[in-house]
């Protein structure tokens, strides 16, 4: 894709962020919520949703009715590398055993590369070295890094494609990262249009057709999950869950983001495809970067000390901790820096017609009028998240989480903040 288009999308968010009313009033934080834009209120009787739906609703057997662990390991500031893959490993062997990794499997490592832009805007390089390394020190025969980028940057066709998630990868750093540490490279809009297949999620009520997923998850054993925690400027978060998006053909894409009235519900509807469901095995973030504002691509870095290394099992669990660990890093930002944030998802006006804007990218202008709304979800706790609330229904339920500070690095009064924010 040129440099054109990006340049359109930037100015499209600029447009609409100086028609906004009122967007200037970030900077008087006095009496708003810095996580929601909204005036602040009381969130101490904040509680879990009754999501545990019908048995109609539910996937039984998804979520464990034991308590599912989620490792955290905690890494000072300015820690040398080794510090952090040492991390990133400890996190993924706390997380699971890796006994479902057999001598010569094949592992996807399936990243967040919407854009060429360093972390934390896409995934932590480091991270996937170490998680490449480990795998490979495992037992892994092959380990691949892939992804498709976002339709700023990348667009397959029946006719072709227009851009590179290639080149996105090298410019992020992820590949070179990868490919030093031993992995394979694999981009599926470079194997074309035809290089997809149709699967469906356990519950169809919000997709109203098969998502086109790419032919290499039929070509591994396994899969690893390797998010970012960020800020996202339609759906308020981008976190595990709404990593899957990174895998759909341009058609998925278009059907996601037309339908935008249930997109949250979608969002969490679409890890429970067959596939994914089959075989994937362990979600980690290096969260020790965050973007607190705007997202996916831009917005301000909070560098908490220590930072944190996020994994578990569980793409639920994992995502309930990260954000958390997002609310409580977006909330600790002063009023100079939310100031120059400008960030766009405080105001529905911006959201609903940026998306609109996503549509015709994906598709054409008729579609993109046809295009439903998309309502901003104000998220003031990990409850009013509605991809998280969905997410408890389709997986079987609220799970009860055993956090296990992982080598003991994480202080007691983090471990017990973020312990709260989670707890039923």
């Amino acid at each position: 894709m040129t440099d054109n288009k990006k340049i359109t999308r930037r100015a499209f968010l600029k447009v609409s962020a100086l028609a906004a009313v009122g967007l200037p009033a970030l900077k008087s934080m006095a009496n708003i919520d810095p996580v929601s834009g909204l005036k602040t209120t009381a969130t101490a009787g904040v509680h879990p949703p009754d999501a545990a739906g019908s048995s109609a609703e539910r996937i039984s057997g998804l979520i464990s009715a034991d308590p599912v662990p989620a490792a955290l390991a905690a890494v000072d500031r300015n820690a040398p590398e080794q510090s952090r893959i040492t991390a990133v490993q400890d996190a993924a062997q706390t997380a699971t055993d890796f006994n479902w990794l057999s001598r010569g499997d094949a592992v996807l490592i399936k990243v967040a590369l919407n854009s060429g832009n360093p972390f934390p805007a896409t995934t932590s390089p480091l991270s996937i070295q170490a998680m490449v390394e480990l795998l490979l020190q495992k037992g892994a025969g092959r380990v691949i890094v892939s992804d498709m980028s976002g339709i700023e940057h990348v667009k397959l066709t029946p006719e072709g494609v227009q851009g590179s998630s290639r080149e996105l990868m090298h410019a992020s750093g992820i590949a070179q990262a990868a490919l030093t540490a031993g992995a394979d490279l694999h981009f599926p809009e470079e194997a074309g249009w035809d290089a997809f297949f149709e699967d469906h999620p356990a519950d169809t009520t919000y997709w109203n057709k098969g998502i086109m997923m790419p032919n290499i998850i039929r070509d591994v054993d396994h899969i690893v999950l390797m998010p970012r925690c960020s800020r996202h400027v339609l759906l308020g978060s981008s976190l595990g869950l709404k990593c899957a998006v990174g895998y759909w053909r341009t058609d998925s894409r278009l059907d996601y983001h037309k339908h935008a009235a249930t997109i949250q519900e979608k969002t969490a509807d679409a890890n429970t495809v067959t596939c994914l469901r089959d075989k994937q095995r362990l979600v980690i973030t290096d969260a020790t970067k965050i973007l607190t504002t705007l997202g996916p691509d831009d917005g301000f870095v909070a560098q908490p000390d220590p930072g944190l290394v996020i994994a578990s099992e569980s793409v639920v669990v994992h995502d309930m901790l990260a954000l958390a660990w997002l609310l409580q890093n977006r909330s600790a930002m002063d009023e100079e820096q939310v100031a120059r944030s400008r960030d766009p998802y405080q105001r529905q006006f911006i959201v609903s017609n940026l998306n609109r804007f996503v549509v015709l990218r994906l598709g054409d202008l008729s579609e993109a009028f046809q295009a439903e709304r998309l309502n901003r979800n104000d998220i003031l706790s990990i409850w009013d998240d509605r991809v998280l609330n969905r997410a408890y229904q389709v997986f079987g339920g609220i799970p009860e989480i055993r956090i296990i500070n992982v080598n003991n690095t994480a202080p007691q009064g983090m471990l017990d903040s973020l312990s709260a924010m989670v707890s039923r």
